[in-house]
């Protein structure tokens, strides 16, 4: 639970700006990514439960950011959530995920996003079965696969 009240801690305080952002163009991210991944990325998009690439896969590596290919999960802390999208009981680096507060379709929830580029990258729920007690639930399209 205490995992939990940080992440709450952290939206209601703000959270410092990335040492190293990267900073780019609606047009710039277009000529980059492929449609899918910026609708997803880059307008908060979400895929279709069990759509994913990542979602049944469990080989071992890194998951970065597909924009700015920064690390942000281990394989190590992928778990089968039932969700039908990956999803982690933490980050690499707490401080690469960035938290914002989101009362959209008349819910409330915490999204997460890249801290380095702002790319959206899902939401982060209390409801995870391990020690953290989270359950990070990220589209595929917002993660590549280092191995």
């Amino acid at each position: 639970m205490q995992h939990w009240k940080n992440i709450i801690h952290l939206i209601e305080c703000g959270q410092d700006p990335h040492p190293d952002p990267v900073v780019k163009t609606k047009e710039d991210w277009k000529d980059i990514l492929d449609a899918q991944t910026y609708r997803i990325t880059r307008e908060g998009g979400t895929e279709a439960a069990g759509s994913g690439s990542h979602c049944s896969r469990f080989e071992p590596g890194i998951y970065n950011c597909s924009c700015c290919k920064i690390p942000l999960f281990d394989s190590t802390t992928k778990f089968e959530s039932g969700s039908g999208w990956p999803s982690f009981d933490k980050p690499i680096v707490p401080h690469s995920i960035r938290y914002i507060k989101d009362v959209s379709y008349g819910m409330v929830r915490v999204e997460i996003q890249c801290h380095r580029c702002e790319a959206h990258l899902g939401h982060v729920f209390p409801d995870g079965p391990t020690a953290t007690g989270l359950r990070y639930c990220v589209n595929s399209l917002s993660l590549l696969k280092a191995d």
